[in-house]
């Protein structure tokens, strides 16, 4: 039986604020340590993810800085910090500045209400700058605490979720998503992940890499370990899912997929787990989740056709030629469901050894967490 862990549970709570974090501002006399800024901003991101708040990425941030003519490393005065804020639809804004000083490192962060025109009291985090990933992460959770106190979780359980990462592998991965070529990324991802085994973020852009250079093998390896406590957990078991699907796991793959569809109802998640369950010929499971993907979204002829095939392969040539019907009504020049209606009318079940024609599940390859939280926060304003 799953068991659905309470962060993912939060996770899935929907909270209708929309937060964006800065780069924390380098107070410090090096240029050198910018890197520090978008550490503490990643860090406080993912932070306020694992609460249940929809936290727009750091591109969304790069594009409104690119549109209002900001340089990303400036420090933005509060003018500056509610124009970016607003540009992005945001209504919570998470920004600060940091100072390390022979060793030490000093934290201060705010968190910026613009819908209701209010800013949190400044709160802080002072110590060495080898515990950086530590003092980040309690700083993430004054930035949640401040941002939703009735449902922030509690402060121990939360800081025992993120054990302690090394300050080299945490700068490698920082600068490995500042890196401008995929090349130079890879090589700071996989630095991080060497250098720290227990990191999860650089697992995660590593195994996401792999996973689009189709090298599913090695893709499966990375995505493995990333950790119930990273933000991405959920993404990762996704993809993890599919590479296991490609890799003939079969099985396994169904576990991933069921994992997710526990903690959040994707369409393209019920798709591939109902996809799996084909392949596994447990039809009537693989019915019922080509029948939720369908709930969600009954404008997607791929999710027809799927149902219409695990309906034919059971034997149901009625509902099967209305879904290969309705298959072809959203895509007209789909020959396949052309020939699998034909054979519906015919009563003609699947042919052995007939590979071509044997109505084999397509999956979707996207994972859209982000549009699906975007929609349950409007929801949650109205």
């Amino acid at each position: 039986m799953l068991r659905v862990l309470p962060l993912l549970l939060c996770a899935h709570a929907a909270i209708a604020e929309t937060a964006l974090v800065l780069p924390f501002f380098n107070h410090s006399k090096s240029a050198g340590l910018d890197w520090i800024g978008e550490s503490i901003a990643e860090s406080v991101k993912d932070s306020l993810a694992s609460g249940g708040l929809l936290v727009l990425d750091r591109d969304d941030r790069i594009e409104a800085y690119r549109r209002l003519s900001l340089r990303p490393s400036a420090e933005l005065t509060h003018a500056s910090v509610i124009k970016v804020g607003e540009s992005l639809d945001a209504s919570l804004v998470v920004y600060g500045s940091f100072e390390v000083l022979q060793g030490s490192l000093r934290i201060t962060g705010r968190v910026l209400d613009i819908k209701r025109s209010r800013q949190s009291p400044a709160y802080s985090e002072v110590g060495a700058l080898d515990d950086l990933a530590t003092l980040e992460a309690h700083l993430g959770w004054q930035a949640l605490a401040a941002a939703i106190p009735k449902s922030a979780p509690a402060e121990q359980a939360f800081m025992q979720a993120r054990p302690s990462v090394k300050l080299n592998a945490v700068e490698n991965y920082v600068r490995g998503l500042m890196a401008a070529s995929p090349e130079q990324r890879h090589h700071f991802f996989t630095q991080a992940a060497l250098l720290d085994p227990k990191y999860s973020q650089p697992c995660f852009q590593l195994g996401k890499t792999y996973w689009e250079k189709k090298d599913y093998k090695v893709a499966a390896g990375w995505l493995e370990r990333v950790q119930q406590s990273d933000p991405h957990y959920l993404e990762a078991r996704f993809y993890l899912g599919l590479c296991r699907y490609m890799n003939g796991d079969i099985k396994g793959a169904e576990e991933c997929f069921q994992l997710v569809a526990v903690a959040l109802p994707l369409n393209e998640v019920f798709n591939d787990l109902g996809a799996a369950q084909t392949q596994r010929q447990d039809f009537p499971a693989a019915i019922a989740s080509f029948t939720k993907a369908l709930e969600g979204d009954d404008a997607d002829p791929d999710f027809h056709f799927n149902l219409g095939a695990a309906l034919w392969r059971s034997g149901k040539y009625a509902e099967a030629a209305d879904s290969f019907r309705a298959a072809l009504a959203r895509k007209a020049d789909d020959a396949e469901a052309t020939t699998l209606l034909g054979r519906c009318l015919k009563r003609e079940p699947p042919r052995p050894g007939d590979t071509r024609l044997d109505g084999k599940p397509r999956l979707k390859t996207n994972y859209e967490e982000n549009a699906y939280r975007q929609l349950q926060a409007e929801l949650g304003k109205k």
